[in-house]
């Protein structure tokens, strides 16, 4: 089915399991939320749910859409982890989906609307979400009131557990006391999360009762001394759609930015910004693979093509695959490396690649 694909991402299920058990061994009895928000980060969400669903106890995702089209086939618990929109609550308390919510308003809202099953936020340094840390418990206990809040789960978001392991074992001893003092005003059988890929991975005692894994599920370390535990779930790829000789002082794509110094062998690859391949890689030193080995990309990457050097490669053709981040032979262009060379993080990497990358789950 691949011979009509201009770019794809070929998914490997094996791979995902493989990550998953990973978790699952690092987590001891904890129940694990499988976060597959952002079309699980590129990866395709049906597909990673479908691979994933019978060692998940959760679904994680950013928002209504993301759960309404979960629940179409599954039937796991969904946490909404991002806020919710005041037209979106109705929805959420029918389907039966579990918000995040950061302040008494919000859980009033619920409230007003029905029963609904809430994960209650702290803010232990992330400044994005959840109750300040020092009037958290106060407001716990006044969500806990309402006649129709029932609190599933206590959370908190660590922001520098990939760079500050200093920062990061204060924050965690600062949320289990925060914990502590929440179950001490208000008993009960809620649950406590705050381990993400990270935290699973370098600072994983204790896990509490439930564990967010994120791009950990997709093989990708965020802390690159853990890399080899895991295995890339995805290998993405395009194809050569022309080949030219081109003549030294060749100009090669937008701006001019490459000249070719001598005579070259050049490659017109049917993929492109709009594909999700990212522009911050032109003139980067960015390397695809094709036969295994290695070719520089040349100039600017365009909306739908970018050009490569095939010079040093024998009997290339029309039509031949091209990897763009995974395993050719014995070479790899790793999440990693892009990320590196693009100026960001392998997340954005893979949740920016395109809806018209078409995902084959193998």
């Amino acid at each position: 089915m691949t011979q009509s694909y201009r770019c794809w991402a070929v998914i490997d299920r094996s791979a995902l399991r493989h990550n998953a058990k990973v978790v699952r061994e690092r987590i001891g009895s904890a129940e694990m939320l499988a976060v597959v928000k952002a079309n699980a980060y590129g990866h395709g969400l049906m597909g990673v749910a479908e691979t994933l669903a019978e060692q998940a106890q959760l679904f994680g995702v950013a928002n209504l859409e993301e759960a309404l089209a979960l629940r179409e086939r599954f039937h796991l618990p969904v946490i909404i982890l991002g806020p919710s929109l005041p037209e979106e609550m109705a929805t959420i308390v029918e389907r039966i989906f579990i918000p995040t919510v950061s302040t008494f308003q919000e859980a009033e809202a619920f409230d007003r609307i029905g029963k609904t099953s809430i994960n209650f936020k702290v803010d232990t340094g992330m400044g994005r979400m959840g109750a300040v840390e020092n009037e958290a418990v106060e407001i716990f206990k006044r969500v806990s009131e309402l006649p129709k809040i029932d609190i599933h789960s206590v959370s908190t978001h660590m922001p520098v557990s990939d760079v500050d392991p200093d920062y990061t074992r204060d924050e965690l001893v600062r949320f289990r006391k925060i914990v502590e003092q929440l179950r001490a005003a208000v008993p009960g059988s809620y649950k406590a999360h705050v381990l993400q890929s990270a935290g699973t991975l370098a600072f994983n005692n204790p896990t509490f009762e439930i564990v967010r894994a994120g791009i950990i599920l997709y093989g990708i370390s965020p802390l690159p001394e853990f890399q080899n535990l895991l295995k890339p779930a995805m290998t993405w790829k395009t194809r050569i759609g022309l080949i030219r000789e081109m003549p030294k002082g060749s100009s090669i794509s937008y701006g001019r930015t490459f000249i070719t110094p001598k005579p070259m062998r050049v490659a017109t690859l049917t993929a492109g910004y709009a594909d999700g391949y990212p522009r911050h890689l032109s003139n980067r030193e960015a390397d695809v693979l094709v036969r295994g080995r290695r070719c520089p990309l040349l100039g600017r990457v365009t909306m739908d093509l970018m050009m490569i050097d095939v010079s040093h490669v024998e009997d290339v053709d029309v039509g031949e695959e091209v990897v763009l981040m995974g395993q050719q032979g014995n070479e790899a262009v790793c999440c990693n490396e892009l990320g590196e060379k693009a100026g960001t993080i392998t997340w954005e990497i893979t949740t920016r690649i395109g809806q018209r990358v078409q995902r084959v789950f193998i």
